[in-house]
């Protein structure tokens, strides 16, 4: 089959590799649909993580189910479903308490697994033409037949379901405040989720002018922050209260004038938050980072501003998003006609057209700020 395989910084390409088969009898194997580009999967093509080339890219998976192992109970063969980005048993200590991007079982060594990803077990990812599920009747979650609502649905593989869990993290509710910072998909997606929640005011800080009038679009007020100080602009619009906030940014945050500051926007979020008010992050951070900008940042090790953040009473949930625990009641909210996640969608390409789509969306050209790939596009 064809599939987007990583060569190394900055080059992909889409190669013939072995179809997926099934390996134990609770898998199944998936004809993909539709699979998107993630920003998660730039840091890699980047070579801002320790990614070896080989990696077969993609973990926002929606496809129909072609083989089905003995063991599995719940999918059948012709099955529509979306594959949530995390990889897990359903069975573990952390699954059971809802935590499944910290699944203990498939991933030894390590507390989480993903397709597609490095550091995330031996999982290849969906950007190709089939797709091996683990554990299917937990990772499969079941859609209506037929191609309805095909580009929302892909959304709830993660920046949906992310989205919402940086709200959740934050604790947004009805009437608050929230700023979000980051309006690549998953911070449109937080916007977008407060104010499903009931958020009275929601503001977006990035400086790329197609994205902040996307954010403007659904209802956020956009801050382009290299018109001036993020936090003074946020504070003359609300009277210096702001309830909530989400970094949707991670560790490639960079000033006006593009110098990287790997801390900037969580100590940007402790000045703007309000005191014993939240922050959802889930803008990504790792431990190793081999073009941070010092030795600190390479390792992980970031300047934040504890002592601020202390004072101001303030608390923060960080992490993936455990995107199982959401993908139903938001597949429901589609279904109802309540959410409409697929306006980040920019553009539909051809599986051959990934490595032109992986360039544009790193280069952040207006048209590929969120580009969903289709297999059997010719």
């Amino acid at each position: 089959m064809k599939a987007v395989v990583y060569q190394g910084p900055e080059r992909i390409e889409v190669q013939e590799v072995d179809d997926p088969r099934i390996e134990a009898p609770t898998d199944v194997v998936v004809r993909i649909t539709t699979t998107a580009i993630c920003g998660s999967d730039l840091h890699m093509y980047e070579g801002r993580t320790a990614a070896e080339p080989g990696i077969v890219f993609g973990h926002e998976n929606l496809g129909v189910v072609e083989e089905v192992g003995q063991g599995v109970t719940t999918v059948r063969q012709g099955d529509r479903v979306v594959l949530p980005f995390n990889v897990a048993c359903g069975f573990c200590r952390n699954c059971r308490a809802k935590n499944t991007a910290f699944c203990l079982t498939v991933n030894p060594g390590a507390a989480g697994g993903a397709y597609g990803y490095v550091g995330m077990g031996p999982y290849r990812g969906g950007q190709a033409e089939y797709l091996r599920v683990p554990f299917a009747d937990f990772n499969c979650v079941q859609l209506p037949p037929g191609e309805e609502h095909e580009n929302d649905f892909a959304m709830l593989a993660d920046i949906f379901a992310t989205g919402y869990h940086a709200t959740e993290m934050a604790d947004v509710n009805p009437g608050e405040s929230v700023a979000v910072y980051g309006a690549g998909p998953v911070g449109l997606m937080a916007a977008y989720s407060a104010l499903i929640r009931g958020a009275a005011t929601v503001f977006v800080v990035d400086k790329v002018a197609n994205r902040l009038r996307l954010a403007e679009s659904i209802g956020a007020i956009p801050i382009d922050y290299s018109a001036g100080d993020p936090n003074e602009q946020i504070q003359d619009r609300n009277n210096g209260r702001t309830d909530k906030g989400i970094d949707a940014v991670g560790y490639q945050a960079t000033v006006s004038e593009g110098e990287e500051q790997p801390a900037l926007v969580l100590n940007n979020l402790v000045e703007t938050v309000r005191a014993t008010g939240a922050l959802g992050v889930v803008g990504l951070y790792l431990t190793s980072d081999p073009g941070g900008p010092d030795e600190n940042a390479r390792e992980g090790r970031l300047l934040f501003d504890i002592g601020k953040f202390f004072e101001k009473g303030l608390r923060m949930g960080t992490g993936q998003a455990n995107s199982k625990v959401y993908s139903e009641f938001l597949r429901d909210l589609i279904i109802a006609g309540r959410a409409e996640p697929s306006f980040v969608v920019s553009r539909e390409l051809p599986l051959r057209e990934a490595p032109d789509a992986y360039a544009r969306f790193d280069r952040r050209e207006e048209g590929y700020s969120k580009v969903v790939l289709k297999p059997s596009l010719r």
